[in-house]
């Protein structure tokens, strides 16, 4: 049975603008576009010295909205419309509770490959393989 409502998170990679367009063009239904912001604080620094400040959570929240605007446009160059939520969180756990909490059906989002962990994490990255991993529903996995 296909899709009548796909989540699509954004980070701002090539391989999630790949995903949006992978959902675009294959999914005939309800697309979410999810842009999630990672709370700053100091354990996420280097060396821990760094303190949040609003300056830096309005620079995040300014690049979340151009993430936003950028999908919304894509969506247009496919006489579509996107619906687009900004959420603040580990991006794992938002992802899996955005589905769990809405009437999601399938998740299509890029994989990002990296040099550390396991062979699964190097091919999909964290991420990725935490939703792959936990999901009750549906991954496609862009690469």
């Amino acid at each position: 049975m296909p899709p009548v409502h796909v989540l699509v998170p954004l980070d701002g990679s090539p391989l999630a603008d790949e995903a949006l367009t992978h959902a675009l063009t294959v999914f005939d239904c309800r697309v979410t576009v999810l842009n999630i912001v990672t709370p700053l604080d100091a354990t996420m620094s280097e060396g821990g010295i760094l303190e949040p400040d609003e300056r830096r959570r309005t620079t995040a929240r300014k690049r979340a909205d151009r993430l936003i605007e950028r999908a919304e446009d894509r969506a247009a160059t496919e006489d579509r419309t996107v619906e687009t939520v900004v959420e603040t969180g580990d991006p794992a756990e938002t992802i899996l509770e955005y589905v769990e909490n809405r009437d999601v059906d399938h998740v299509v989002m890029g994989g990002h490959g990296g040099e550390r962990g396991d062979a699964t994490r190097r091919l999909l990255g964290t991420v990725a393989t935490a939703v792959v991993r936990e999901s009750p529903v549906t991954v496609t996995v862009v690469r």
